[in-house]
């Protein structure tokens, strides 16, 4: 039976880790079997440059914190080598980064994952993987916004540019 001590602990990174699914959008689990502490490394950097933070659990403690966070159903992902990106901000980051980097890793898989508090199914995983980043995604709203805008200059400036072009003969007669 484990002391007093390490059950406090365990308690605490349970909390810790309820706590932090709670307050994120979105999040991934991974099986991280296989890789290297070089490729390893290089998607600790990425995620963490995306605001994404990525934490390897063990299972026991992981099952316990969904449920604190009340995400149900994530039990039966929770085998083998697991790890877990969650993102506070941005509902994509962390399925586009993990999503790619398994693509590349035969070996490293996308398990599951959750969004909004929900858990939801590989394919909506991989489906959010697919959409652009936030700033593309408002360039693009953005963009939508401004065309009609500057189509509308574009055709007051051709007006004035006719007009200006109908007096130019009359001002060169005089």
């Amino acid at each position: 039976m484990p002391s007093a001590k390490v059950l406090e602990q365990k308690k605490q990174i349970v909390a810790g880790l309820a706590d932090t699914l709670k307050n994120a959008v979105a999040g991934v689990i991974v099986d991280y079997k296989g890789i290297t502490v070089a490729d390893d490394t290089a998607l600790r950097k990425e995620l963490r440059e995306a605001g994404v933070q990525y934490t390897v659990v063990k299972n026991r403690l992981l099952g316990l914190a969904t449920k604190d966070a009340g995400l149900d159903g994530m039990d039966e992902f929770l085998n083998g080598t697991t790890a877990i990106a969650t993102s506070a901000e941005d509902h994509v980051a962390a399925a586009r980064i993990l999503c790619k980097f398994a693509d590349a890793h035969k070996t490293f898989a996308v398990k599951s994952g959750f969004l909004d508090g929900k858990v939801i199914e590989l394919e909506m995983i991989q489906s959010l993987a697919k959409l652009p980043t936030r700033d593309i995604l408002l360039a693009t709203v953005c963009n939508a916004f401004n065309a009609p805008i500057a189509s509308f200059a574009r055709a007051v400036q051709a007006i004035v540019d006719k007009q200006n072009e109908g007096e130019a003969p009359a001002a060169a007669e005089a």
